[in-house]
């Protein structure tokens, strides 16, 4: 990993891109990834490169429903391995849901060593290599384990992946997503979209799980069902507009 001073502006983007690079590199992540990144980094601007209030208020949404589930899988791929792979493991372990290895550039090497990255930053059992069922999907994020996503009734599907994610929600799933872009088909299909960076959103998840844990499952509910995902993705498109604006007015620029 190329060396980045942390007084650097940019450091954590420069971080971010490394670990993905970094991901590449050890057969976890795929070339394809790179691209998604630097899409994702880019909405990220525009967002305003932090958590906002409806995005928080998704991110609670979120934990709602996973701790209310029978059986909330968190769906893994090569990006979120690369990032997150501790957060993932933190997650699953402090709400109880478990990992499954999803990819859309899928071989059995490179399940078993996204596996193996996840189990040495501290996560239990992963799922995903059985592989002994499908989605109705015509490529390889069609294979899922019959006792993960396939029998799931949460399922957090962080980053772009919008046929899987209608696929789900026609099954009769919650479908929550992680995605910088609001207008992607996964953000536009989901029942809960959280516009946010995944890392930010996982540790606030994290924190708001430890929060809510003694919570009744009545007021649980209650916070899943106050939840409205277009008010979400309408706050996001408007603050993107915003943040736009200001940083044009600032330059002197004129905003037609």
């Amino acid at each position: 990993m190329t060396d980045i001073p942390k007084d650097h502006p940019r450091y954590e983007s420069l971080i971010t891109r490394e670990r993905i690079v970094e991901g590449v590199n050890i057969g976890i992540t795929s070339k394809q990834g790179l691209v998604a990144q630097g899409r994702g980094e880019a909405f990220d601007y525009m967002i305003g490169e932090k958590t906002t209030k409806s995005a928080a208020i998704a991110e609670r949404a979120a934990v709602a429903n996973i701790l209310l589930a029978e059986n909330a899988i968190i769906s893994v791929n090569g990006n979120t391995a690369a990032l997150v792979p501790d957060l993932m493991a933190a997650f699953a372990d402090v709400t109880g849901a478990r990992l499954e290895v999803n990819l859309f550039h899928r071989s059995d090497a490179r399940v078993h060593k996204i596996t193996e990255h996840l189990k040495a930053h501290g996560a239990g059992v992963v799922l995903g290599g059985k592989g002994d069922k499908r989605l109705d999907l015509s490529h390889d994020r069609a294979i899922v384990d019959e006792e993960g996503i396939f029998n799931a009734d949460v399922v957090l599907v962080p980053l772009e992946d919008g046929d899987r994610c209608q696929k789900l929600v026609e099954m009769g799933k919650t479908v929550i997503t992680i995605d910088l872009n609001p207008l992607s088909r996964t953000a536009l299909t989901a029942n809960i979209t959280i516009v946010d960076n995944v890392t930010r959103a996982l540790r606030n998840m994290i924190q708001f799980t430890k929060d809510m844990k003694t919570q009744s499952r009545d007021s649980l509910q209650e916070i899943v069902d106050l939840f409205n995902n277009d008010v979400t993705i309408s706050d996001a498109l408007y603050t993107m507009q915003e943040n736009l604006k200001n940083k044009a007015e600032e330059k002197g620029l004129t905003c037609v």
